[in-house]
């Protein structure tokens, strides 16, 4: 089964559509429906279907939304840190007011030997991006500053990067549609996130992975941590994989055989089960229906 060559066929289908939006959603959704069965009728872990060459990928705990109280907040993080999960990421920027107290709250609660990452999901412009960039590493020690500025931005991405200070780094990525539109963050971020279920499934999570290699540069995956450890293992410039608190759940809530975090924060993909290693359970599914 040649999975690459499908993924090229739907992808030329979709040309007077365009391969954006919910035709790249269909084509990933089917992309990762055809490594799973070419791993199953090949009796191999999709892992092992790809290629691995890390056994463990690295997770960061993702939520920390802006919709949390003081308590919500410290404790969703301090539960990441207990579960042994060394890096932890917050949303700012909705209300730049709450911030500076919000991050305060969020390193009492994970302590100063975890890493603290923000999304700001595009909420700045260049200009008082940078002024947050100095901010969050002079005060808060932040590893990991998301999309300080739109990625519809490359530029002001790029402003943004190339300013100080040093010792954190600037990512952004997850909404690529196709793996060629990456080639426009390829001068503006430090570390390329790609979505698994929005760029073109596996096959374009791996040809991004691909280009990234070439240009020196780290790649993300950004949420889906249940097929995404198994991609993410195949990428040689590995950053951690967005454990994201939503998707966590939902998977977990829909599926047996999920993987669970580990020590160190990483999540291990099975080898003892063919495929993806989850099996839907229906019956826990049945009270969702709608049709």
């Amino acid at each position: 089964m040649d999975v690459k060559a499908a993924n090229v066929a739907m992808t030329r289908a979709v040309r007077n559509l365009g391969a954006t939006g919910i035709a790249s959603l269909a084509i990933s959704a089917v992309d990762t429906a055809l490594w799973d069965l070419k791993s199953r009728l090949l009796d191999v872990p999709l892992v092992v279907a790809l290629d691995a060459v890390h056994d463990v990928t690295p997770i960061y705990g993702s939520g920390g939304f802006t919709s949390y109280d003081e308590d919500q907040l410290s404790d969703q993080l301090a539960g990441w840190v207990q579960a042994g999960i060394p890096r932890v990421k917050i949303k700012i920027g909705r209300d730049p007011d709450r911030d500076h107290e919000r991050l305060r709250v969020a390193r009492q609660a994970i302590g100063e030997d975890t890493e603290l990452y923000v999304d700001a999901n595009g909420a700045f412009q260049p200009p008082v991006a940078i002024e947050w960039k100095r901010l969050l590493h002079s005060e808060f020690g932040v590893r990991w500053f998301e999309e300080p500025v739109t990625s519809d931005d490359p530029a002001g991405l790029r402003r943004v990067r190339d300013s100080g200070p040093g010792g954190i780094d600037v990512a952004a990525g997850e909404h690529l549609w196709a793996p060629w539109q990456a080639q426009a963050l390829r001068d503006a971020v430090d570390v390329l996130q790609v979505d698994v279920t929005r760029c073109l499934g596996i096959t374009g999570f791996l040809a991004v992975a691909a280009a990234a290699d070439t240009w020196q540069l780290d790649v993300s995956a950004h949420c889906a941590p249940q097929i995404s450890a198994h991609a993410c293992a195949a990428v040689r410039r590995l950053r951690p994989l967005e454990y994201f608190h939503d998707h966590v759940r939902i998977e977990s809530l829909l599926f047996d055989g999920t993987l669970q975090p580990e020590a160190e924060g990483v999540l291990r993909p099975d080898r003892t089960r063919a495929g993806h290693g989850l099996s839907f359970k229906w019956s826990d599914a049945d009270r969702f229906r709608v049709a």
